[in-house]
């Protein structure tokens, strides 16, 4: 992800986008939410709705890939996710898709919170077996990049940060990320964003996965960022028995974590301290295995 132009979105917006595509819920007050995040702008629409209208291009097909398959997925997975009850349309000079979810009641997970939690460890390592137990069809829309795509951009990364990181310790992770053996197992679904800020706690527990505009199918690696965004050390350890990864598999998820960390770095923490803090527990905790 990078920064972008993007289009203006206000609550006169939101409130005209509403009003027009979904008049039923015209009288339900609509109050900015914050913090949104860098994909979208998030109104909260009455007591048991939200609007999400996506900020660049790179969120754009979010809704249309969480009314298609969460509602297949839901049922089988062991925490909540987004419940679509409608897709909006490009209008009044708004250029994309839109969608309103059910609200999901909880606080967004944070380090302070869980990251010594050996509940929340298994919890997610659950998650995660319940969604990667589907075999699924690889297709074009859903089909995973893999890691060795994002060299040329990691590589220039690792140089532009300079002295923030050990850049000897960079190189290493990436290149051994790179040469750990592929994943041979079937193409299972992985969420492809599954970081803190998409998880949602409820009286201190873990009670919602969030923001699967990322989702799709191949290698599930992606999704052990988790355990460098959120973990410590021993409770890494926790997750990754119970989530039973291989050698391989845990090398090319560090990968994904130092590769995504130093993408959101480089773009954001300069005028973003909160991104500035999160990616640099991400590229540390990946570093330190």
């Amino acid at each position: 992800m990078t920064l972008e132009t993007t289009p203006a979105i206000d609550a006169a917006l939101a409130r005209r986008l509403v009003d027009t595509q979904f008049p039923q819920w015209a009288g339900l007050p609509l109050l900015p939410y914050a913090p949104a995040g860098s994909d979208h702008v998030i109104y909260r629409l009455g007591e048991k709705l939200s609007v999400r209208l996506p900020r660049h291009a790179g969120a754009i097909k979010q809704a249309m890939k969480e009314a298609e398959w969460l509602p297949w997925l839901a049922p089988h997975l062991p925490l909540a996710v987004p419940v679509l009850v409608g897709v909006g349309a490009a209008d009044f000079g708004y250029p994309w898709p839109w969608a309103v979810s059910r609200w999901l009641d909880g606080e967004v997970a944070t380090v302070d919170a869980l990251s010594g939690s050996h509940e929340a460890a298994v919890a997610l390592a659950e998650f995660l077996t319940a969604l990667h137990l589907f075999d699924a069809e690889t297709t074009e829309d859903l089909a995973g990049r893999p890691l060795a795509t994002r060299d040329t951009a990691t590589r220039a990364a690792i140089t532009k940060v300079g002295d923030a990181f050990d850049t000897a310790a960079m190189t290493d992770l990436w290149d051994a990320a790179l040469a750990a053996a592929e994943w041979d197992g079937p193409p299972v679904w992985f969420h492809g964003d599954f970081h803190t800020g998409n998880l949602l706690t409820t009286g201190g527990r873990l009670s919602a996965v969030i923001d699967f505009g990322e989702l799709g199918v191949g290698d599930p690696a992606c999704d052990l960022i988790i355990a460098f965004t959120l973990m410590t050390a021993e409770t890494r350890a926790t997750f990754r028995a119970a989530l039973d990864v291989d050698d391989s598999t845990w090398t090319r998820g560090r990968g994904w974590a130092l590769a995504t960390g130093l993408n959101a770095y480089v773009s954001y923490a300069a005028v973003n301290p909160r991104v500035a803090a999160q990616t640099t527990r991400q590229i540390t905790q990946a570093l330190l295995g």
